[in-house]
């Protein structure tokens, strides 16, 4: 069967066939996403979605519509794929929530879906014959996708720039233009095999486009081969690390009455020897534990802080952990809390506090929260009234060691908005994380790719301790230093990578999206109204 066939079999498509179509493509297009980063698929997905809209009834209006309708099916497809991990959570605590799990793995995706079909519509509505409506598709459903990262809090998980971060040489681009200069480039580039069955009279050179993208990421690998090439890593003097992942099961890290067990856990894994002549943590000077490290407030149990005193002092180590914090005035009748960061010193006194910024919603809060917990609801952590939010994103002053800006779970995949501007620049980043909720699926795979783009993006070392893994301390080009595996118990000891100059894009903002942006549109306009 030729291209050409194909193409018309798609475009001629109806009902449920059509709808069908779209949500194979869009599944299908989760490959392109870790663990399997097998980008190139969308090659094959992206040129399918080009000719559900060239299959769109006729008329600007109804022809969005359909063309809405496409966009969603190819949406939802996609995310179900991709975040079909997000019921596990609801499996924690199965009696409480498991009756939630088909609510969330399709309620998610189907909200999310929205902003894909918005961007389809949108193409649609402005749709030329010819490679240029390439770039109205490229230039619309960027647009969807930053607004799905900001709109009702945002969720830019998956966008679609994120396919071409693997290989790490490649990933390098997001210093240069941005992950949304990526996401543009990543559309309008996997799509261009359907010009490939255009008419001749609409696409006298249907090659042309296909080769000037392939020419396009051929140009980002050999930037990136380059950079890595001439940045290697280097270290901060004086600073060993020391990260620990427990590995503990969502059960028993939320259990009060595992209290003892927890403890003994973590005391015991953290000093571990690491070598033949190694004792204890030696000459660690900062260890990190995960994020809500207790199943209780540290600062309310001293014989915790004691027991942890007793381990630090010998060596002098400072503490990093995460852990919920009790605001102040909190009571049993109002247990107001935060999600916090901790710096411990080796006296057990808390040097430093950052509270958690962006939470998550249902999984930390509600919506409309006090109305909800009336008729029963909880949010997945069963904190009554919900967790609090921190005022601000701030960097930590942290002995023996560069200022840190702490960064809870999810914080490190809104990339501009993770480290503050216009205040001094942090040496490196420490991502505190429990991905237990998600337990051994795509979903803390993904969480690390994003992160590890992010340390590229920002051009900081990023150190992440995670509970049930994957915990790794990355430098400021993406290179993986350390790491421990998804499941697995463990501690490793890594030194502090120093962090790089600020890339371009992070000096003089987000400019290459905007020109894309601006030229996509003037050569779907000029496509238009040329006679």
């Amino acid at each position: 069967m030729t291209l050409a066939r194909i193409s018309h079999t798609v475009m001629l498509a109806s009902g449920w066939r059509r709808a069908a179509i779209a949500l194979a493509a869009g599944a299908a297009s989760a490959l392109a996403m870790a663990p399997f980063n097998a980008w190139p698929v969308l090659f094959v997905t992206f040129p399918v979605l080009v000719w559900l809209i060239d299959g769109s009834a006729a008329g600007r209006w109804s022809g969005a519509i359909h063309a809405a309708i496409a966009g969603w099916c190819f949406g939802f497809g996609f995310f179900v794929a991709g975040l079909y991990w997000i019921g596990y959570a609801f499996l924690v605590d199965a009696k409480t929530f498991a009756w939630l799990l088909p609510i969330a793995v399709s309620g998610l995706p189907a909200y999310l879906a929205i902003f894909t079909a918005l961007g389809v519509a949108a193409a649609r509505l402005i749709w030329v014959r010819g490679p240029e409506r390439l770039l109205a598709l490229a230039a619309t459903l960027t647009i969807a996708e930053w607004l799905r990262g900001h709109v009702l809090t945002g969720f830019p998980w998956n966008t679609f720039g994120y396919a071409l971060t693997q290989p790490l040489a490649l990933a390098q681009s997001v210093s240069l233009i941005g992950i949304w200069a990526l996401t543009f480039l990543c559309i309008a580039i996997c799509a261009t095999p359907a010009v490939l069955a255009d008419d001749a009279i609409d696409t006298p050179r249907p090659y042309r486009p296909l080769a000037l993208g392939a020419t396009i990421i051929v140009a980002l690998m050999i930037y990136g081969t380059v950079r890595l090439s001439l940045n290697p890593t280097t270290f901060a003097d004086g600073v060993t690390l020391r990260i620990m992942q427990p590995n503990l099961q969502q059960d028993q890290k939320f259990n009060y009455a595992a209290k003892a067990d927890v403890m003994a856990r973590y005391l015991a894994l953290s000093s571990r020897s690491t070598g033949p002549d190694a004792e204890g943590l030696g000459n660690v000077t900062h260890l990190i534990w995960p994020e809500s490290a207790f199943p209780f407030f540290l600062t309310r149990e001293p014989d915790a802080l004691a027991q942890i005193a007793n381990m630090l002092r010998p060596s002098g180590t400072e503490l990093i952990t995460g852990s919920v914090r009790a605001a102040q005035g909190a009571t049993a009748a109002n247990p107001r809390a935060y999600n916090s960061v901790y710096v411990v010193d080796p006296d057990g006194s808390i040097q430093g506090i950052y509270d958690k910024v962006h939470l998550v919603p249902f999984g930390e809060y509600l919506p409309f929260q006090r109305v909800l917990e009336k008729i029963g609801l909880r949010n997945l952590t069963k904190q009554v009234g919900g967790f609090q939010s921190g005022d601000r994103r701030r960097a930590m002053d942290v002995p023996r060691a560069p200022k840190v800006m702490p960064l809870i779970c999810y914080e490190a995949i809104f990339q501009g908005a993770a480290v503050p501007r216009g205040e001094e620049r942090p040496a490196w980043l420490v991502n505190v994380t429990n991905d237990g909720w998600f337990g051994i699926s795509t979903g803390p795979y993904q969480h690390l790719q994003q992160t590890r783009v992010l340390a590229i993006a920002e051009g900081l070392p990023l150190v992440r301790a995670a509970n049930t893994g994957i915990s790794a301390v990355i430098d400021p080009y993406g290179r993986v230093i350390n790491s421990l595996p998804l499941g697995s118990e463990g501690i490793f000891d890594s030194r502090l990578p120093q962090p790089a100059p600020p890339p371009l894009n992070l000096v003089v903002g987000d400019y290459a999206v905007f020109l894309f942006l601006v030229a996509g549109f003037i050569l779907t306009v000029r496509r238009r109204v040329r006679p």
